[in-house]
């Protein structure tokens, strides 16, 4: 079955070259004019939402948060003309999982798009066990609390599983850059600081005393109740 990739677009010029291209990529592919369109077409759970900031209605990053509240876990990829840093930082803060500065060319559109499902698609394992009722679901890309659901992102699911099938191992902020973002990231690493706190954040809320510790200079790692390192 083809992959679904649902484009953002509120411009015909960009749209169109976007929709051929993945199309001829062999996916199946949905486009909308606006915010709330595109929040309508949700339900039809794309696997990628490549979402334009600059929409006639609703903000592209309004789209993304309200994407995340009521539950979407496909990914979001950002493309706009804000290239600035903090935008970047802001659009991935509010639960996207790539952001990409127009003008861009086709093939890097492509390959992020194929990064992206690839994640997404990833079923390293199955449903693994974890102490203090932390549970990480990697086929279902679900964590739970005891019986209670951990909503988080793309990008906080990869972070956790990642420090949690290296329990109580430091695990490097280069590696956790490489392995959830890209090794070819030119973007800040202020965003994985981002994801982490989200991460802490949503942990905490639910009562789970596993705690992702920051270890200066080199990285994070999950422990399950101990002081602060």
């Amino acid at each position: 079955m083809a992959h679904k990739v649902l484009v953002v677009e509120d411009e015909e010029d960009i749209a169109f070259p976007l929709v051929r291209t993945l199309e001829r990529e062999g996916y199946d592919v949905s486009w909308v004019d606006s915010g709330q369109k595109a929040l309508d077409t949700l339900a039809s759970a794309p696997e990628v939402v490549i979402l334009d900031l600059g929409l006639p209605d609703i903000d592209g990053l309004e789209v993304c948060r309200r994407a995340r509240e009521a539950g979407f876990e496909g990914a979001i990829m950002i493309v706009t003309a804000r290239a600035g840093e903090l935008d970047r930082v802001v659009g991935l803060d509010y639960g996207a999982d790539d952001y990409l500065a127009k003008p861009f060319g086709l093939a890097e559109l492509q390959a992020r798009v194929r990064a992206l499902l690839r994640r997404t698609s990833s079923t390293t394992g199955g449903a693994d066990a974890q102490p203090d009722g932390l549970r990480i679901d990697v086929d279902a890309r679900r964590v739970y609390a005891g019986t209670e659901e951990v909503p988080l992102t793309g990008k906080e699911f990869e972070v956790l599983n990642i420090l949690a099938a290296n329990r109580d191992k430091v695990v490097s902020r280069g590696r956790l850059m490489a392995d959830v973002w890209d090794e070819n990231w030119y973007g800040s690493t202020k965003t994985l600081d981002v994801t982490i706190g989200r991460l802490r954040q949503k942990l905490e809320s639910v009562g789970v005393t596993d705690r992702v510790v920051a270890v200066r200079g080199v990285g994070f790692r999950l422990e399950g109740g101990h002081p602060d390192a």
